[in-house]
């Protein structure tokens, strides 16, 4: 199944239906009176959080929801039937937020929890309602109150102890792969993850639960690579293991990107709890691993921990120094931690391109959008254009019978010539004395 983490839908409540003008009129009563019955209430709109769910991808082919108006009221006062909701079931995890993506309206973090997000428009009511001893026949009624609609975001914000960063092929896959029963793509040749993964680590007789998430590049919080959409993920984390890549060049650049972009990204990553592993020491030597591990420790101010995770050196001593963190954090805050509203950057139009490729774009905070930039294959197309204007413009002149200049008329002469030259050449290379000499 494919992992969708956010989804624009539609979402209206039902209507409520309309009173009923009916009059009682039965043989031997002389004085029936009206009994038109009220309207009934429209559906309302339901979020439920349900359990087994991991992704979107439901709202992704169908954006629009709406619940059943009410039906009207009838005569012998009979109320309308009330509409039937409509009920959205979500992963727990998933916040629902403005159109504006920086208001959270809803967050559900336990399973089975329900929200009545839109309530439906109670029902008219008919003109039983409206009688009075000095109106003994009314034939007023309400139509019913209208539903309430809006236009929302649903993001999904997995709930992990721990959260892996990291660049791509730092090893966080293969960290998840070699503590927890999870399946993460691992091969022999540098990719990148394209979708978070959970794991579930043993620790002793304890258990957590650890998040992957696709490595980051620099400017991701721009909309490079896969962009900074899925940071979201770790958002709701006790503490961060951020993994250097050991076979590095420089790791300190390495690090400091990563740093960068959780303090352009916002919310609360920044200040999160962090453990620093410098992986894949298996593949370095005594005298690199001290060295690049001091490194490391100055430019952070923390400790840093060596550990591979192919070999499983010092993998234990990082789970338990997470398993740790995680207990003293459960202790002061035992609830699920309510992640901020993030507001995340679309990639640009098919066919534009990004700063560091050359082009123009950049994003536009106050319109929401991305603005400048200009494809070359139009620019070039927009040059020929010209080029071509020029020519038949010079071509309508010669038309018009404008008289030529003594120079252009000397070209124009040795064009002739050389024409002539060509036409003989030709002819003679039918006898086969031209081509090459003679």
């Amino acid at each position: 199944m494919k992992f969708l983490d956010q989804a624009k839908v539609f979402l209206k409540s039902g209507d409520g239906g309309p009173g009923a003008v009916a009059f009682r009129r039965e043989k031997y009563i002389e004085f029936g009176g009206p009994d038109g019955g009220d309207g009934g209430r429209g559906g309302d709109v339901v979020i439920e959080a349900a359990d087994g769910l991991n992704t979107l991808i439901d709202y992704r082919y169908k954006q629009h929801f709406k619940a059943q108006r009410g039906h009207h009221g009838m005569g012998a006062n009979r109320n309308g039937a009330r509409g039937e909701d409509v009920v959205l079931r979500v992963p727990v995890g998933t916040q629902i937020l403005d159109e504006d993506q920086q208001t959270v309206l809803c967050d559900l973090t336990e399973a089975g929890q329900r929200r009545v997000f839109l309530r439906g428009g109670d029902g008219g009511h008919g003109n039983a309602h409206f009688k009075t001893p000095t109106n003994r026949a009314p034939r007023k009624f309400h139509p019913g109150w209208p539903g309430q609609e809006q236009w929302v975001w649903l993001r999904l914000k997995l709930i992990a102890d721990a959260g892996l960063l990291g660049l791509p092929n730092a090893g966080k896959s293969t960290f998840l792969a070699a503590t927890t029963a999870a399946k993460p793509k691992i091969a022999d040749y540098p990719f990148t993850t394209l979708a978070p993964n959970l794991g579930v680590v043993s620790a002793g007789e304890e258990e957590f639960v650890i998040a992957d998430i696709p490595g980051l590049i620099k400017g991701a919080h721009e909309g490079h690579g896969l962009g900074d959409r899925f940071l979201g993920h770790v958002e709701r984390s006790r503490i961060l293991l951020h993994l250097v890549d050991g076979t590095a060049d420089d790791v300190v650049a390495s690090y400091r990107t990563i740093r960068n972009e959780l303090e352009a990204y916002g919310g609360n990553l920044a200040d999160k709890l962090e453990v620093i592993g410098l992986n894949k020491a298996d593949a370095l030597l005594d005298e690199e691993i001290e060295e690049k591990k001091a490194a490391l420790e100055e430019a952070s101010g923390a400790e840093v921990m060596v550990l591979s995770g192919a070999t499983g050196q010092g993998v234990h001593k990082v789970l338990y120094r997470l398993l740790t963190v995680i207990k003293e954090s459960k202790a002061e805050e035992p609830e699920v931690i309510h992640a901020p509203a993030t507001r995340s950057i679309p990639r640009p139009p098919v066919g534009q391109k990004l700063p560091d490729d050359g082009g123009g774009m950049q994003w536009d905070e106050e319109l929401g959008e991305w603005v400048g930039g200009e494809d070359d294959d139009l620019e070039s197309d927009e040059s020929e254009d010209g080029a071509l204007d020029e020519e038949l413009s010079d071509e309508e002149a010669l038309e018009d019978g404008d008289v030529l200049d003594e120079s252009e008329e000397d070209d124009a002469e040795e064009e002739d010539a050389e024409a002539e030259g060509e036409a003989d050449g030709k002819e003679s290379d039918k006898d086969g004395t031209g081509r090459h000499g003679a």
